[in-house]
């Protein structure tokens, strides 16, 4: 399993605008196979912060998700937002075990 983890810091003022491209690319992906988790936060106390965490099944979901129309039309997107600052890691899990419930 792969998790992408970061955050994207933009101009505040583009918030709702963030927040409406976001919904959108969320809700495509969900839709993809292989695609455990993707959610795109806005935070809550600061304006201009969104925070990434996905995990998906393989390498290849990750490549395929890339080259989907809802991807490019949401990097497109995030291009007139203003973005400050783009931090996305990626993390190769062997082992996942349950803390909680």
């Amino acid at each position: 399993m792969l998790v992408i983890a970061g955050h994207i810091r933009l101009e505040p003022a583009n918030r709702d605008a963030a927040l409406a491209a976001t919904i959108e690319v969320m809700a495509e992906t969900h839709k993809e196979e292989g695609c455990i988790s993707y959610t795109i936060s806005a935070d809550l106390v600061d304006e201009g912060l969104f925070h990434l965490f996905e995990e998906w099944q393989d390498q290849a979901a990750l490549d395929r998700h890339f080259k989907t129309p809802h991807m490019a039309k949401f990097q497109g997107a995030m291009g007139g937002f203003g973005v400050k600052e783009l931090k996305v890691q990626r993390y190769e899990v062997s082992e996942v075990t349950k803390l909680m419930g």
